[in-house]
C-alpha cells in the first residue's frame, strides 16, 4: 500500500494469514522502528517462522483485561501493525533482539483457529487516506503539529535537531502523525485509537487535540514532558 496523497481510500488483504505478537504495553505504528527483546518459547517460534519466510510479525495491542488468560488467546484489539523484521541477533541464551519496521495498518477480518504456538489471523492492510476534501488545510495542520511538538520537546539542542532532521526530510502529514503517535507518550488506549484512524485528516486532528491539552500543562517540571528520544526498550 501507498502512503503518498491519494484521494481514495485502499484496502489490500494479504494473501497469507499474519503471525499475531500481542502485547500489552506497545502500540506500533507504520514508519518507525521498535527494538524487541523476545524470550517466550511460543514468540521465539514466531520468529523463527517469520526468519524462514517474509520475517512478517504484526504487532496487536492486549485488550484490558489479558491478565486473566495471558497464556492462552486473551482478546485483542481490531487494529494491529504489520512489521518487517530488519536486524536481529540470536543469543546464546535462545533469546532474540530484534528491530521491527513498521508497514501498514492491518485489520483483523479473522483469527486462525490455534494450529501453531503462536496465533495467527487473515487481515486487511490499510494505507494512509487523504481526503480531497482536506487539501488546503493539510500544510496548516502539519505546521500546528510541528509547533506543538517543539512545546513539548525537552529544552535539549540534539533533540530539536532530530525534529529539524525528520521535516527536512519533507515527510506527508500521515508519516508524521504515525512518528509523533509513537514518540510522544500518550496512554496505550490513545495510541490505539490513533493507530486505528486511517483517514489521515482525522488522525491529524484528533493528535492535534491531545498535543493542545498536553501543551497547557507546560508549567510541568521539565522531568515530566512527554516525548521521549529514543523510545524505551519494549519487552514481550
Amino acid at each position: 500500500m501507498s502512503s503518498s496523497e491519494d484521494t481514495s481510500p485502499g484496502s489490500l488483504t494479504a494473501t497469507e494469514p499474519v503471525r499475531l505478537f500481542p502485547l500489552p504495553n506497545l502500540v506500533m505504528f507504520p514508519h518507525v522502528v521498535q527494538p524487541l527483546h523476545i524470550f517466550e518459547p511460543r514468540y521465539c517460534d514466531l520468529l523463527e517462522d517469520a526468519l524462514l519466510s517474509d520475517k512478517q510479525i504484526a504487532i496487536v495491542l492486549l485488550e484490558p483485561g489479558w491478565e486473566r488468560d495471558y497464556d492462552g488467546r486473551p482478546a485483542i484489539a481490531p487494529v494491529a501493525c504489520l512489521g518487517k523484521v530488519i536486524a536481529h541477533e540470536r543469543m546464546p541464551t535462545g533469546r532474540h533482539n530484534i528491530l521491527l519496521r513498521g508497514l501498514h495498518r492491518a485489520v483483523i477480518r479473522r483469527e486462525l483457529p490455534a494450529s501453531r504456538a503462536f496465533r495467527q489471523a487473515e487481515v486487511d492492510l490499510l494505507g494512509d487516506f487523504f481526503p480531497a476534501s482536506g487539501v488546503a488545510r493539510r500544510t496548516t495542520v502539519q505546521r500546528q503539529l510541528v509547533e506543538l511538538a517543539r512545546k513539548l520537546l525537552p529544552d535539549s539542542a540534539a533533540l530539536h535537531e532530530q525534529l529539524d532532521e525528520l521535516l527536512a526530510s519533507q515527510v506527508s502529514l500521515g508519516m508524521l502523525t504515525d512518528i509523533f503517535s509513537y514518540t510522544l507518550g500518550f496512554p496505550t488506549a490513545v495510541k490505539q485509537r490513533l493507530l486505528a484512524e486511517w483517514n489521515v485528516d482525522r488522525r491529524a486532528a484528533l493528535l492535534t487535540g491531545k498535543l493542545a491539552a498536553l501543551a497547557q500543562r507546560l508549567e510541568l517540571p521539565p522531568t515530566e514532558n512527554i516525548l521521549e528520544f529514543p523510545p524505551r526498550f519494549s519487552l514481550n
